[in-house]
């Protein structure tokens, strides 16, 4: 998964930041995303687009022999996952439900391989009605608002990067990949497309929950330094390099899991008051 939310959070960002408050408070300026956080297909000329540059990338040969293997590896490692996460996801979502009600899940518009339009998936991690509160706020304002938006399950969900479990789903039914580039809205990929001219080449695959910029990258970097790490992998990918991006992602997410646990309950113990004097 990503190293932070998975799409972007602008056009102008260079890191990944929290995706799925900018969908929310943004979407009425970024169409492509309705405001109930269900995808709008006719807000956004995303269709021709999609089409635009669909014949670009199917006209790129792919690697006969990898990728078939890689998809049978996307469906070992999504399917096994999803059965050994499966109880902590029946917990979350019982706390979910008696903490802050429906919906569970955040649906976000986003392009995938040859330019489809597909339906990415996350466990929400904000309060119910926070798009509405979050609309017309930007930049260090909308993180501020944000923070006091999340609800408290979502800070752990957020911080261990577990609201990205559902788009296991994704994997399974073959929108996604474990390992390729990050998806992106629309909105945003039309202006990425048009800046960068080699930025469609990132529909040669899959996308995936995480990738070689996810692992490499820093905020500091630029767009076409993230896509050059993308397009490094779509162009060497092989069995091993999935695996190791896999294994070096499964490894960073256990030790954030950890993490993300351990700052919970220590903010949750009470203070120990020193006696007076």
């Amino acid at each position: 998964m990503s190293n932070g939310a998975p799409g972007c959070t602008g056009p102008n960002s260079h890191g990944h930041g929290h995706a799925e408050e900018v969908d929310h408070a943004q979407e009425r300026k970024h169409p492509g995303t309705a405001e109930t956080g269900q995808p709008d297909k006719y807000a956004f000329d995303v269709e021709s687009l999609a089409a635009h540059y669909a014949q670009l990338s199917r006209d790129v040969p792919p690697h006969a022999r990898v990728d078939p293997i890689l998809r049978v590896l996307d469906l070992i490692i999504a399917t096994s996952a999803l059965i050994l996460l499966s109880p902590v996801l029946l917990v979350v979502a019982v706390a979910m439900l008696a903490s802050s009600g429906r919906p569970l899940l955040y649906r976000g518009l986003r392009v995938g391989r040859h330019g489809r339009l597909f339906t990415m998936l996350k466990i929400r991690t904000l309060a119910r009605g926070a798009e509405d509160r979050l609309a017309g706020h930007s930049g260090a304002e909308l993180t501020r608002l944000t923070s006091a938006e999340t609800t408290t399950a979502g800070r752990w969900l957020r911080a261990s990067q577990f609201d990205e479990v559902p788009q296991l789903w994704n994997v399974l039914v073959g929108e996604m990949s474990i390992v390729g580039p990050r998806p992106i809205r629309p909105a945003f990929f039309a202006v990425l497309a048009r800046d960068i001219p080699q930025y469609w080449q990132r529909l040669v695959v899959r996308p995936g929950l995480t990738g070689f910029a996810q692992l490499r990258m820093t905020r500091n970097e630029t767009w076409e330094q993230k896509l050059a790490h993308d397009l490094e992998y779509i162009a060497d990918r092989s069995v091993g390099l999935y695996l190791r991006v896999a294994a070096s992602t499964s490894w960073r997410l256990l030790r954030q899991s950890a993490a993300a646990a351990s700052s919970m309950l220590g903010s949750a113990r009470p203070r120990s008051r020193r006696p007076r004097p």
